[in-house]
């Protein structure tokens, strides 16, 4: 395996992994995501097997002991497995992350105090760089799930939201609603929740011009359009669910 490194936004790197065993023959990418600044951020920490790829595609780009911010979507092994690896190599790095996942996991399992954020709060970066927290609730999983906005160049860090299978380039302005609707149908990897649809279609406002997937492209254009498709895929779920139905 190699991480292959592509500038997706503005400063915004992305560090891609593709793993052609899992859901083959298709195969399936981990992406993490580097927002440069003055207070270096990475959106994801990557699996702990993975952290030395991570670690050397990072230090293409910075040394790793710059890093100062450490965010997720939620506390799940291929987003955070390699959380402390991290805070050993950069001593000024600190996760952060929305209440219930500092409260519930990141308290006992970070091996530095984590920086709660609360929803809609902002970290400054600098050189013009700012990200802004947002609570997702168990969308696409998970309850102490969120997602991140960079300001400046649009970009949102969707988490797990738009997940698809393959290898394809790292920024698309292709679909990545339809594949993600097809890997739903496989994985079957969302909660479903019955606000679901309003959370996502909620993030339209920001109208991202950048999304930054964790599992498939990146993708470039009319995002609040995709978010809003995505959103509908979901009512239409929850809606046709037996329990719905009676």
């Amino acid at each position: 395996m190699e991480t292959r490194i592509a500038e997706i936004a503005d400063g915004i790197y992305r560090l891609s992994t593709y793993v052609p065993d899992i859901a083959p023959p298709a195969g399936f990418t981990f992406n993490q995501f580097l927002v440069m600044g003055d207070e270096p951020l990475m959106f994801h920490t990557g699996l702990r097997k993975m952290f030395p790829l991570n670690r050397d595609a990072l230090a293409r780009i910075m040394s790793p002991e710059r890093l100062r911010w450490i965010a997720f979507g939620h506390y799940e092994a291929d987003e955070c497995g390699a959380m402390n690896e991290w805070l050993a190599v950069a001593p000024d790095a600190q996760v952060a992350h929305g209440q219930t996942g500092c409260l519930v996991s990141l308290n006992d399992m970070a091996d530095r105090a984590p920086r709660v954020l609360a929803d809609g709060e902002a970290i400054e970066l600098g050189r013009g760089k700012r990200v802004r927290y947002i609570d997702t609730p168990h969308t696409p999983h998970g309850w102490d799930a969120g997602v991140m906005v960079e300001e400046s160049t649009g970009t949102l860090l969707c988490g797990d939201l738009f997940t698809q299978l393959g290898d394809g380039p790292a920024l698309t302005q292709g679909d990545v609603v339809g594949p993600a609707i097809a890997a739903e149908d496989l994985f079957k990897y969302s909660s479903l929740a019955p606000d679901m649809g309003a959370t996502i279609r909620a993030l339209a406002k920001y109208s991202p011009r950048t999304l930054a997937l964790m599992h498939g492209p990146s993708f470039a254009g009319d995002g609040a359009g995709a978010l809003r498709a995505l959103a509908d895929d979901y009512d239409r779920r929850l809606r046709s669910r037996p329990s719905a139905a009676a």
